[in-house]
C-alpha cells in the first residue's frame, strides 16, 4: 500500500511537519503521547476564539454560537465512536481527569469488600484511580497478568480471576508501551456473564484503529483527542442506561441531565471546536483518500460515521507496513530488545507503538542523542508502570518509546534506523 498512499497530500495538512531547526528537519515520532494537528483543527480553534467566544446559556450570538460549538462536538465524537446518542459522550480535560471523576461516580455503588480487576498492560491513568478508591472504600484489587513472552493476555485466565465479589473490570483497548491490541470485545462478553461492568482505555488504540462502542459491548470508554490530531481534551463514553443510574459529583446549581451533570465546569468550548475538526479530517480521509473496499465494510453507517471508521481502516493498513519496516530494522540492530510483538502476522495485533531497550543502555542517553539530531522519542515508562515492571525493566529505566502516525515517512523511519544504529555502536 505504501506506493499508492498519498503521504505528501496528507503531510500538507499538518503545518508542524514542515518545521525545522539547524538546518534538519522536525521528525515526530513522539506520538504516543500527543500528535499534531491538521490545519482545520486550528483553524477552528481560532474561529471559535474569535466568534463564539462566551459562556454558555445566554442569549446573545456568542453564546449561542459557544452552545452549537459543544453540541457539535458531542455529535462528532458519537460518530467516532458509533455511540448511539450524543448524550453519552461526557468530555473533560483529560482521560485522567475523567478517571478520577467516574471512579468516584462508581464507588458509590460499591462496598467494602468488592473487587475490582485491573490488569498488568495498563497506563497508570487506568490503575491508580482504582487503587485509591479500593484505599478509601476497602475494595480488594485484583490483577491480570499478561504473558511477558507474548505480550498478550490469555483471556481464560480473566475467568480464573473473577469472582462473586468482582464489580469492575478496568482494561486498556491497546498498550501505550507494548503496543498489543487487546481483543475487548471477548474480554465484556466474559466480564458481563459475572454482572461485572468493564471501563476500557482506548487513549492508545483510538489514534489508529475504528471503535465501535456498540460493537466491543464495554460499558464505559475513554480516550484522548489530542493523541488523534485533536486539541488537548479528554472524552469518556458511558452508556445511556448506565449513565441514568448514576448519580455525579457536580454542582447545585448544574443540570441533572446527562452528559452535562458530568462535566464539570466550563469546558474548554476552542478545544471542542478543535475536536470537531479532527473528526471531520478523518472523515475527508474516508471520503476522499480511502478505497472503496474500507467505505463498504462500513456500510451500515452513513455520512462522516461512515467515513471516520473507514478512513481509520484506511490508514491503519499504512501504519502496519510502515511498523513493519521499522521492527525488521530495530531487529538487524545488536543489542536491541523489542518490548512488543514483532511478527509479520501479528501486526493487525498492535499498535505503531514500538517501545525497545537496548543492552547496557540507558534509555535517556538514546533519546537525548536522537533529539539532538530532531528526532523526537519518548524514554522511560511513560505511565506504564504495571508493564514497565512485569518486564523486569522498571528499574533500569524501562525503554525507548518510538510511535509512528499515519503522518510520518518511510524517509523518516530509516533515518531513525539509521541514527540508532549510529548511536548504539
Amino acid at each position: 500500500m505504501i506506493g499508492s498512499y498519498d503521504i505528501d497530500l496528507v503531510r500538507k495538512q499538518f503545518p508542524a511537519l514542515s518545521q525545522t531547526s539547524n538546518g534538519k528537519p522536525w521528525v515526530f515520532f513522539d506520538n504516543p503521547g500527543g500528535t499534531q494537528v491538521p490545519q482545520q483543527v486550528i483553524d477552528a480553534i481560532s474561529n471559535c476564539l474569535v466568534e463564539a467566544n462566551a459562556n454558555l446559556g445566554g442569549a446573545f450570538i456568542t453564546s449561542q454560537r459557544a452552545g452549537a460549538v459543544v453540541e457539535e462536538a458531542h455529535l462528532a465524537m458519537a460518530d467516532f465512536l458509533n455511540a448511539k446518542s450524543p448524550s453519552e459522550i461526557i468530555f473533560g480535560q483529560n482521560s485522567t481527569t475523567l478517571t478520577f471523576h467516574m471512579s468516584r461516580t462508581l464507588g458509590q455503588l460499591l462496598k467494602p469488600g468488592d473487587e475490582i480487576i485491573l490488569t498488568t498492560m495498563e497506563h497508570d491513568a487506568n490503575v491508580t484511580p482504582w487503587e485509591l478508591l479500593a484505599r478509601d472504600l476497602d475494595l480488594e484489587i485484583k490483577r491480570l497478568p499478561f504473558n511477558t513472552e507474548t505480550f498478550e493476555f490469555d483471556l481464560s485466565d480473566l475467568e480464573k480471576v473473577i469472582t462473586k465479589r468482582t464489580r469492575l473490570l478496568c482494561l486498556n483497548h491497546a498498550s501505550n508501551m507494548t503496543g498489543t491490541i487487546n481483543d475487548v470485545k471477548a474480554a465484556s462478553e466474559i466480564a458481563h456473564r459475572h454482572g461485572v461492568l468493564v471501563y476500557v482505555d482506548s487513549v492508545q488504540y483510538a489514534p489508529h484503529g475504528p471503535v465501535d462502542v456498540q460493537d466491543l459491548d464495554c460499558d464505559f470508554l475513554m480516550c484522548s483527542p489530542y493523541k488523534f490530531f485533536g486539541p488537548h481534551m479528554g472524552v469518556l463514553w458511558t452508556r445511556e442506561d448506565i449513565l441514568a443510574d448514576l448519580k455525579p459529583y457536580k454542582l447545585r446549581a448544574t443540570t441533572n441531565e446527562a452528559p452535562e451533570c458530568f462535566e464539570l465546569g466550563t469546558l474548554s468550548h476552542e478545544s471542542m471546536a478543535g475536536v470537531t475538526a479532527a473528526v471531520d479530517y478523518f472523515s475527508w480521509v474516508g471520503s476522499q483518500l480511502a478505497e472503496e473496499q474500507h467505505r463498504n465494510k462500513w456500510s451500515q453507517f452513513s455520512g462522516r460515521r461512515q467515513y471516520v471508521h473507514a478512513a481509520m481502516d484506511y490508514l491503519f493498513e499504512y501504519e502496519v507496513e510502515l511498523t513493519k519496516r521499522f521492527i525488521d530494522g530495530l531487529l538487524e540492530i545488536p543489542r536491541i530488545n523489542l518490548q512488543g510483538i514483532s511478527a509479520h502476522d501479528a501486526m493487525e495485533r498492535r499498535v505503531p507503538t514500538v517501545s525497545f531497550t537496548v543492552d547496557d543502555m540507558d534509555p535517556e542517553v538514546l533519546a537525548v542523542g536522537l533529539a539532538a539530531e530532531n528526532i523526537f522519542v519518548w524514554h522511560g515508562h511513560n505511565y506504564a508502570i504495571e508493564p514497565s515492571k512485569a518486564l523486569g525493566i522498571y528499574d533500569q529505566g524501562s525503554v525507548v518509546r518510538f510511535g509512528l502516525a499515519h503522518y510520518n515517512t518511510v524517509a523518516e523511519v530509516d533515518l531513525a534506523l539509521k541514527l540508532i544504529r549510529q548511536l548504539t555502536q
